[in-house]
């Protein structure tokens, strides 16, 4: 027998050469009317630049969060920097501050994209729109593009609308609000683009990068031809690290097209736990185009929960109604936030009460009057310079909250507050006192899985019994539920919250639920099972939510 002859082996010196792509990024949703307009060959240019040059940057900061969150649920509890301690003790460095038409924010109003929530806006009368693709704005392709669309038009003077029942919608204000636009977070993926790198790695884009990049690269120039110019809502951001990659964004994109170093102005929401303890860090790595903070107070409650959800009895929050903004560690962090604020000339706007008008209800309406007229003068007493609302008719309420503290002047940058003395310890006390109650457990059930089902049909701004709801509440009403339930709390009515008490109620919601043509209430449950009632604990509600039921696939 013969044996067989081997092909002898060649033997390579030096490096194996790497096969190298050009970047490049797919559109993979479809192409309805006008959407060429947004996604043109040239938007599409520097959105590849954007992901090339920062999606890796990204990827890291994504990892240092589930680092840090690992630390915390192992018992180390957040600090004040000590690497950073020469940021916070050199008094000499200021932010760039506001922006032609940033001047005065005393009342903002916040809302979605859509054409006639665009054009409610515009004529609201307040001083600044937060015009929403983050949380109040389901992500689903259309919302994304035709956002963009809306806010396009409405730049331009050309955005109207006629609904379905034959009402006509147009821009009548005189003057209209500045406009900052919020992208999505840095954790939210736009899987209808793909994004393909140097090495030939396929992936979906960056949610934030794509809601920033088309906004950017279609208005930045006419909107300072306007008057105003490119300012942007930060959300979800957690350290200075994060803070220096979206400045190193603003950066490039500036000379990307050809305009002035600093003409870009953030604001960042300070709306988790993390970023509370890196409060100048965040002003100082923006310093050249930062505005100021904003004090995001629903998403601030949820990330003390997600952080803390495993670290026992003492770390349980009560009913959602009963964490106020008086509560320790929301007081705690709000007061720090003026003063950092008004240290470095930065405005410290206001959150955002959740309560609502009826215009069907007139006590109701009074109610919320009440409620929102309070919580304005809590915060203009505490020097913050401007608020949000999220109703045009708490514009009013708000404003003369504010009038009655800044009358003739824009803002209180002026007031620096140094009888303030915020420790690590306070940021930290969740101590409330008050107990869980069953209707505070089936309040989370019934209003997160009505939220998800809005969500689920593309809405992201939905009003549930009287209070606006948007994905950050629902995130408090389901990560209640998980933590009440592995820390094996009890109501004070002596119900054990169990995964068995939490199926009936989900159960009951499902049966009383406002069915229809279309509902998805039967997909809202799962997710809420998935996110709630899961071993696991998923960092956001919408990240499964999207993948399994918003993505649109041929």
């Amino acid at each position: 027998m013969t044996p067989a002859t081997a092909t002898p082996m060649r033997t390579r010196t030096g490096p194996i050469p790497t096969q190298t792509h050009q970047p490049t990024i797919e559109i993979a949703g479809p192409i309805r009317d006008r959407y060429d307009e947004i996604l043109t060959p040239d938007a599409i240019a520097f959105l590849t630049e954007l992901h090339q040059r920062f999606g890796s940057r990204r990827h890291d900061r994504l990892a240092d969060r589930m680092r840090r969150r690992f630390e915390v649920g192992n018992g180390h509890d957040p600090q004040f920097r000590s690497d950073t301690a020469h940021i916070r003790e050199d008094a000499e460095w200021q932010v760039a501050g506001a922006g032609p038409g940033l001047e005065d924010r005393r009342v903002e109003i916040t809302g979605p994209t859509d054409p006639k929530m665009t054009i409610n806006a515009l004529n609201s009368g307040a001083k600044v729109w937060l015009a929403d693709q983050e949380d109040a704005t389901s992500p689903t392709w259309k919302n994304v593009i035709e956002g963009q669309l809306s806010l396009r038009d409405a730049i331009r003077g050309e955005l109207s609308f006629t609904s379905p029942e034959g009402k006509r919608y147009e821009v009548t204000a005189e003057q209209t609000p500045t406009i900052v636009m919020r992208p999505r977070g840095w954790h939210l993926t736009e899987n209808h683009l793909r994004f393909t790198d140097r090495t030939g790695r396929t992936m979906n884009a960056s949610g934030s990068l794509v809601d920033y990049g088309l906004y950017f690269f279609h208005n930045a120039k006419q909107l300072i031809e306007n008057g105003r110019g490119p300012y942007f809502y930060i959300a979800k951001l957690e350290s200075s690290e994060e803070a220096k990659l979206w400045d190193d964004i603003f950066s490039f994109s500036e000379e990307y097209i050809g305009i002035p170093h600093g003409t870009i102005r953030a604001t960042v929401l300070i709306e988790t736990l993390p970023a509370a303890f890196e409060m100048e860090e965040i002003l100082f790595e923006l310093r050249d185009h930062i505005a100021g903070l904003n004090a995001g107070r629903w998403d601030y409650i949820f990330s003390i929960i997600k952080n803390y959800r495993g670290r026992g009895a003492r770390f349980v929050l009560p009913d959602r109604s009963e964490v106020t903004m008086t509560v320790p560690f929301m007081r705690a962090y709000t007061e720090l936030l003026v003063k950092t604020c008004h240290k470095r000339g930065a405005f410290a706007i206001g959150g955002m009460s959740a309560f609502i008008p009826n215009r069907r209800d007139p006590e109701v309406t009074e109610r919320a009057f009440e409620k929102v007229a309070a919580d304005k003068k809590r915060e203009a007493g505490d020097g913050f310079d401007g608020t949000w609302v999220a109703h045009p008719d708490l514009i009013p309420v708000a404003r003369a909250e504010f009038d009655a503290v800044l009358g003739e002047r824009p803002n209180q940058l002026d007031r620096q507050r140094p009888e303030v003395e915020v420790a690590a310890s306070d940021l930290i006390d969740v101590h409330i006192g008050r107990p869980v109650t069953e209707q505070g457990v089936h309040g989370n059930v019934s209003v997160a899985i009505r939220y998800i089902e809005a969500w689920l049909r593309g809405l992201g701004a939905v009003a549930i019994d009287n209070l606006m709801e948007d994905a950050a509440t629902a995130e408090i009403s389901r990560s209640q539920v998980w933590q009440w339930i592995h820390q094996d709390r009890s109501t004070a009515e002596g119900t054990r919250i169990t995964r068995e008490y939490i199926e009936g109620l989900i159960d009951e919601v499902l049966a009383t639920a406002d069915r229809g043509d279309g509902d998805r209430f039967d997909d809202a449950a799962e997710i809420f099972r998935d996110v709630a009632l899961g071993q696991e604990f998923p960092a956001f509600l919408t990240l499964p939510a999207y993948s399994r039921f918003l993505v649109e696939t041929d």
